[in-house]
């Protein structure tokens, strides 16, 4: 699994800008657990389970859990996932969630970003105990069976071992910028 992060490895740091107008690091997100997630505008899996996204935000708000979203996805290859149309998107649904721009895709890399959506929880420390999906029908939500995310947050709260630290993340791959829209790196894998 050399592409994507491993568990236990420590959270890549960034600088990135975000559609509230300030630019962020890792240093910045102070709580407990962080949710860091590489999303974009136009995914199906991703559209399918927003909403679900916002739900599991909000339900761990008190809990000391802050969610990060990371938009990697090339411009060029989806023009609806340009920096406006993410500032435009967050306007219109206000998700709970600060939503950051990696035009150059160096964080995708450095986390091993797979798919949008693709979730990866740090502990305190930063280190990685889940990465993987959050549930098993991202594109229709109202299939969904299993919240893999839930679980592993239910667990490191309660002070449980994460029972499934790794899942095979579901959704579109990160489009690339100047590759083919459905090109991956040649070394990133299924991590299960």
């Amino acid at each position: 699994m050399a592409f994507t992060l491993n568990i236990g490895q420590s959270a890549p740091d960034f600088r990135l800008p975000a559609t509230d107008g300030t630019t962020y690091q890792l240093s910045d997100f102070t709580s407990g657990v962080l949710v860091v997630f590489f999303t974009c505008n136009h995914c199906p899996y991703v559209v399918g389970s927003d909403e679900v996204t916002r739900a599991t935000a909000l339900k761990y708000a008190d809990s000391d859990v802050s969610f990060v979203a990371i938009n990697s996805n090339s411009k060029n290859t989806y023009e609806e996932d340009s920096f406006p149309n993410m500032v435009k998107r967050m306007e219109e649904h206000r998700f709970p969630w600060t939503y950051l721009h990696d035009e150059t895709q160096e964080v995708a890399l450095a986390y091993g970003a797979l798919r949008t959506p693709h979730f990866f929880v740090f502990d305190k420390q930063r280190k990685l105990i889940y990465t993987g999906r959050a549930v098993d029908s991202p594109r229709d939500a109202s299939r969904i069976t299993v919240n893999d995310l839930e679980r592993a947050l239910d667990e490191h709260l309660s002070g449980k071992p994460i029972s499934v630290p790794l899942t095979n993340p579901i959704g579109c791959n990160v489009k690339w910028d100047g590759q083919d829209k459905h090109w991956m790196p040649g070394d990133a894998c299924d991590l299960v």
